[in-house]
């Protein structure tokens, strides 16, 4: 009896034993994680399996207890790999489509609005022979202030018609002139007048395609006022000067070699 007593303790004092050492041998292995792949990427190598030192003094049997508080080789087998998205999968984008003709017309013409140098040139504006039924003779040229036209008769009833930019609110004015000079490429010297309301404008301008006159200028009797041309197209057909008669330097070279000194100027 006490044999069979002795025998039954020593085997289970081996079993025992035997178990952490079971516990941590499942816990030590590599647990497999799913293999993620990516677009337009090579698959991953496969893992290399990593064998660990048991711990040579562990009190804590192995297993969930020793992956709770212990720091050996069965806690680091638990520790996930962290992935970083990999800039390959957003690759290869495909183009937007072309825009519609008509949106890309509405889009223009937005954009025109905020920058009145994308504005298109009104067709209107352009030079053309229209009819004439007025009195003056041929060779008057005849400045509609309203409609920012200007008319040189032709005679039989024709008359060539410009668009033109025209004086400011209160700068605008009317009468009879007589072309008293004309330059090419004229320079620029501000009046004192208006040095006094723009006192950031140069004192004096050589001619060229940068001076506000233009290409060419027709000067109006003893005034400060010409019929010249513009570097800014765009603002034909507006009140925009402090009085002269602005056209496109295309147009105001036309008219300066079909108008002589002398000619006379009706401005309505």
């Amino acid at each position: 009896m006490l044999n069979k007593t002795k025998l039954a303790l020593l085997g289970g004092a081996s079993l025992l034993i035997a178990l952490p050492h079971q516990a941590m041998a499942i816990d030590a292995a590599q647990v497999s994680e799913p293999t993620v792949f990516y677009a337009n990427q090579p698959a991953p190598p496969p893992r290399t399996r990593a064998a660990y030192a048991q711990p040579q003094h562990s009190n804590l049997g192995g297993g969930f207890i020793e992956f709770l508080f212990g720091d050996g080789p069965s806690a680091q087998a638990y520790q996930q790999q962290v992935y970083q998205q990999q800039p390959a999968y957003y690759g290869n984008r495909q183009a937007l489509p072309p825009m519609d003709p008509q949106q890309q017309m509405i889009y223009q013409e937005q954009e025109s609005q905020g920058d009145p140098r994308l504005r298109p040139f009104d067709p209107k504006y352009e030079k053309q022979l229209v009819d004439y039924q007025g009195k003056e003779r041929a060779g008057t040229i005849i400045i509609d202030t309203p409609n920012k036209f200007l008319y040189l008769v032709q005679g039989d009833g024709k008359a060539l018609r410009y668009g033109v930019g025209v004086g400011k609110p209160g700068f605008a004015w009317s009468g009879v002139k007589t072309v008293s000079a004309k330059r090419e490429w004229p320079d620029w010297t501000p009046p004192a007048e208006m040095l006094a309301r723009r006192p950031d404008l140069p004192r004096h301008m050589e001619g060229g395609p940068e001076n506000p006159l233009g290409a060419r200028a027709m000067y109006l009797g003893s005034s400060l006022y010409r019929i010249h041309g513009s570097n800014e197209p765009w603002t034909i057909g507006t009140n925009v000067s402090s009085g002269c008669i602005r056209m496109r330097n295309e147009d105001v070279i036309d008219l300066y070699g079909r108008v002589n000194v002398g000619a006379k100027v009706v401005v309505m």
